[in-house]
């Protein structure tokens, strides 16, 4: 799990500028590479620093995970970066107590993942990351059924080929499921990272290199292809973020005030629930969730608002989806001037932020 959240890190920083090119949807905001990577960062320096519960979790490889999850939910990103912790969160749940990864577990987690990334979302969309990660779940649970259960490394390494083949013929698709992307000719940006997720956790478990070819003929991905965003209208409003304890009706609440607000709402839940003590009763202690809640809105400050009058939100960021222009032309010109190393650990995430142009601030 390490190795393979390592490896997603390098990958998705040196990929990156090409996703935050093709990102067009649900906002032209150019920062689906970015966010991706940022959030995947933080699963992995979770996992790095030392923790009380890291000599208990062992080889519980989902455990590691969850914890891994955990971080990347309090750090996430945008829409991408979301749905990517919510699938760490999710696909951990199976693997609760287990030494390794078989198909069957596999076919599992993913198959959890899904189902809670299209929940998470209030106004889920086919053609997106979802669409990819739902195929690649279906594969792998294809493969298990047709492997009778088989647990061996043998099984595995179907299970994960097929995973891989499955989630790229879900991205091609995305360009013709989405009338912008088919308008850009170009396809999904946050299902080609879930691609390129899949495809390390592939070459992590197997030992082997990413499936780099194919890349090749995804629309808009070469590295000669301009920045789409050159010729798209700008995208006014900005997206809220933030970490909150909520009751189960709160949350119903602010997630039904949100959808009203703006769109993009994005709810999951973070970590256990608060409140419960088996001292306590039940009658009197009003159990809570924490959750992680994004939004995107014309004004931050009725949702804000919002947010504070059912509880106290923590990490309260919002960041504006407005992109400047002429950034976003210097960003292309810069890309086709240098070019990161495959297997560098270094990225150009820093130029990537300034590129984008987009500014983000704490409440």
């Amino acid at each position: 799990m390490k190795r393979w959240l390592g490896k997603a890190e390098v990958v998705l920083g040196n990929h990156s500028d090409r996703l935050n090119a093709i990102n067009i949807f649900p906002v032209a905001d150019g920062d689906t590479g970015t966010n991706l990577y940022l959030t995947v960062r933080a699963a992995v320096a979770a996992l790095g620093a030392p923790g009380p519960d890291t000599t208990e979790t062992g080889n519980d490889v989902g455990a590691v995970l969850s914890r891994a999850g955990q971080a990347a939910m309090e750090q996430a990103r945008g829409n991408s970066g979301t749905l990517f912790a919510v699938f760490l969160c999710a696909a951990a749940e199976p693997l609760a107590g287990k030494s390794r990864l078989s198909a069957p577990l596999l076919a599992a987690a993913l198959h959890r993942a899904q189902i809670r990334a299209w929940s998470a979302l209030s106004e889920p969309v086919a053609g997106t990351m979802l669409s990819v990660l739902e195929a690649a779940a279906h594969a792998a649970q294809a493969v298990d059924a047709s492997q009778s259960g088989d647990d061996s490394n043998h099984a595995l390494g179907l299970s994960l080929d097929a995973v891989v083949e499955a989630a790229y013929q879900a991205v091609v698709r995305t360009e013709d499921e989405l009338a912008q992307l088919h308008e850009a000719h170009v396809v999904d940006a946050g299902g080609v990272g879930m691609l390129l997720v899949l495809d390390c956790l592939r070459a992590a478990v197997l030992g082997e290199e990413l499936q780099d070819e194919m890349l090749d003929g995804l629309h808009g991905y070469k590295l000669q292809d301009p920045h789409i965003h050159e010729h798209m209208p700008a995208d006014d409003g900005v997206e809220v973020m933030c970490t909150i304890s909520l009751s189960p009706l709160n949350a119903a609440i602010l997630r039904q005030r949100l959808d009203e607000m703006g769109d993009s709402v994005i709810m999951s839940q973070v970590g256990g629930t608060q409140g419960a003590d088996d001292n306590d009763d039940e009658s009197s202690v009003e159990i809570s969730y924490r959750w992680r809640v994004h939004v995107h809105v014309p004004d931050p400050e009725p949702a804000v608002a919002l947010i504070r009058s059912l509880g106290e939100p923590t990490d309260i960021a919002v960041s504006q989806l407005a992109i400047p222009r002429d950034n976003v032309q210097e960003a292309a010109a810069q890309d086709l001037a240098t070019e990161e190393p495959a297997g560098s650990e270094t990225t150009s995430i820093s130029e990537a932020s300034n590129a984008s142009g987009q500014s983000r601030h704490e409440y």
